[in-house]
């Protein structure tokens, strides 16, 4: 793919005037293998894209690339870069939790760009579903998360069935320590070292000391999320049931609030970072599942209602502000009974007053769409319906999101209920398709 091509759609569809210097000398570099350090929230995703779209040919019915993540979370997030930037490639995405029916229809025809968990890759070529015989380019996202999860087996076994690569890339948010594994076939990398380089969150940040008089912090939690401007905030606990206790009580009290964690169902999850990227729930409550991958722009506040238990856990939930040339705060609530670890140091400390002069609150509504892509949905079908048979204007229509078997958009959240009655027994596309409000 040519740069100039590829440069121009990070432009136009992902906002990008500019590189910064970590992507433009992995895009200058010709080395045979790579490995990236650099900070969490630092671009590597746009970086990787960019190296792995150079070295593509024409679309040519065979897998060129792969792209190895561990997570789902992480595997969503890229495949959302890559497709933008990747026009005239089919590209896929392959994760647990996802329908295997609707993976195995997305391989035919054949992909161009497979981005996948080891497992389901792995699975995949078991079904002899995916040849990766001729692949060229493999980029092991937060490789080292991957074998941190046990991962070794899947991978040794998915490099042994691509014997042709010519271009490897594994990247890292954290220092090269131990040596890399042999069945990476990664021999003398050159290695970009970014981690000191690039502007480290924490110099773009502020920690601020949240005192709770009661052991329960949950009313200076209230107290404090109805002081903080308008904006996206995501509140990190140590468990699942503290993050229902609390999103429970936030919603009572009357906050826009999310919640996420590994006992809800993959939809529910990508429900939650949806709404809270569009507005519709500015205030996201979290276990550590949502400290590393998550896609979510321009998080203003971090809030530790509880102490992170590892200086790693405190680094990734907070590197989900301050991202790239951001800035961010973050809010560590603490009591008489808690232990502050030595990795945990503050700037300042503050008093909620319960007020803000421009609060916290739904910037718009979304509604929710019972067909997608495999309906042969689009985005400009949605935007289409709700502007002639909705009477949106166009400016109106918010972020739309399409998937396999639905798709949910933004609007106006003043609007949201008369257009829900407007367009509730309306065709689109010549279709019967349920649209609620979420």
């Amino acid at each position: 793919m040519k740069q100039s091509v590829i440069l121009e759609n990070i432009s136009s569809r992902l906002g990008i005037a500019e590189l910064n210097p970590m992507q433009r000398e992995l895009m200058s570099s010709q080395a045979h293998d790579v490995v990236l350090l650099s900070p969490t929230g630092s671009g590597k995703t746009v970086a990787f894209t960019i190296s792995m779209l150079q070295a593509l040919g024409k679309p040519k019915g065979e897998v060129q690339a792969v792209v190895i993540a561990p997570s789902r979370e992480l595997v969503m997030q890229i495949y959302r870069v890559v497709r933008e930037v990747a026009t005239g490639y089919k590209t896929v995405a392959l994760y647990g939790g996802h329908s295997m029916t609707d993976e195995k229809n997305s391989l035919t025809p054949v992909p161009d760009i497979v981005i996948a968990t080891p497992g389901r890759l792995l699975d995949h070529l078991n079904r002899k579903l995916l040849d990766l015989y001729n692949t060229k380019v493999l980029v092991l996202d937060e490789y080292d998360k991957s074998l941190e999860l046990g991962f070794h087996d899947e991978m040794r076994k998915i490099l042994r069935l691509m014997p042709n690569l010519s271009r490897t890339v594994l990247t890292s948010a954290t220092p090269l320590s131990d040596r890399l594994p042999e069945f990476m076939k990664v021999k003398n990398p050159v290695v970009m070292d970014f981690l000191s380089s690039v502007a480290k969150p924490r110099t773009r940040m502020s920690v601020v000391r949240v005192e709770s008089p009661a052991k329960d912090k949950v009313d200076t939690l209230v107290d404090l999320l109805k002081s903080l401007p308008n904006g996206r905030v995501i509140v990190f606990v140590n468990h699942r049931e503290s993050a229902t206790r609390l999103y429970d009580h936030l919603k009572k009290a009357g906050l826009p609030v999310g919640i996420y964690h590994g006992a809800l169902d993959q939809n529910d999850r990508e429900k939650a970072v949806d709404l809270l990227n569009n507005g519709t729930t500015p205030v996201l409550v979290s276990t550590d599942l949502g400290a590393r991958g998550l896609d979510i722009e321009e998080v203003k506040s971090i809030i530790h209602y509880h102490m992170p238990l590892t200086k790693e856990t405190w680094t990734h939930r907070n590197g989900r502000t301050a991202r790239v040339d951001a800035t961010g705060t973050i809010y560590v609530i603490t009591s008489e009974s808690d232990n502050i670890p030595d990795y945990v140091t503050f700037d300042r400390s503050y008093v909620p007053t319960g007020t803000s002069a421009d609060p916290i609150h739904a910037d718009c509504a979304t509604l929710y769409f019972s067909a997608g892509r495999k309906e042969r949905i689009s985005r400009g079908d949605i935007a289409g319906f709700l502007m002639k048979t909705g009477g949106l204007a166009a400016d109106e229509v918010g972020r739309i999101i399409v998937r396999d078997h639905s798709a949910i958009v933004a609007v106006p959240a003043g609007k949201a209920d008369s257009v829900l009655r407007t367009v509730a027994t309306e065709k689109i596309k010549g279709k019967r398709v349920k649209i609620s409000k979420l």
